[in-house]
């Protein structure tokens, strides 16, 4: 039995291919998944509420820091769940590299058990599920 290899394998064989949009996620996703970037908003926060008084309509001050919290939620969740979809499938094709050895190894030793015969061919139809739903 040969195993396909994927495209995210052929890349990585050949080096990294990735965008420059793809490692401009990956460092975001590092660095917003750190806690300098929680005290940074947390700092901003604070600096908003202290600046109140500085402010003659309250209904500006309240629009300043939902404005500002707006874009940076809306960027940073299209980021994320770029970063979360490509971790997603990272993992998706490790499990199947493990499931696809594993029943090679149980179809080495499945000669004289009709069950472990039945499981190797279940294991083998649910490597690459995902494709098909």
């Amino acid at each position: 039995m040969t195993m396909e290899i994927t495209a995210a394998a052929q890349t990585r064989a050949s080096g990294d291919r990735r965008s420059p949009f793809d490692r401009f996620v990956e460092w975001t996703h590092l660095r917003v998944s750190q806690a300098p970037f929680f005290f940074v908003c947390a700092g901003i926060v604070v600096g908003w509420l202290i600046s109140l008084p500085l402010w003659t309509d309250l209904k500006e001050w309240q629009t300043a820091i939902h404005t500002v919290s707006s874009v940076v939620t809306l960027l940073l969740v299209a980021l994320l769940a770029n970063a979360g979809r490509r971790e997603r499938e990272a993992t998706q094709e490790k499990l199947n590299v493990i499931a696809t050895t594993l029943a090679a190894l149980m179809a080495v030793n499945a000669n004289n058990s009709p069950e472990l015969q039945d499981a190797t061919k279940a294991l083998r139809e649910a490597v690459g599920l995902e494709e098909r739903h």
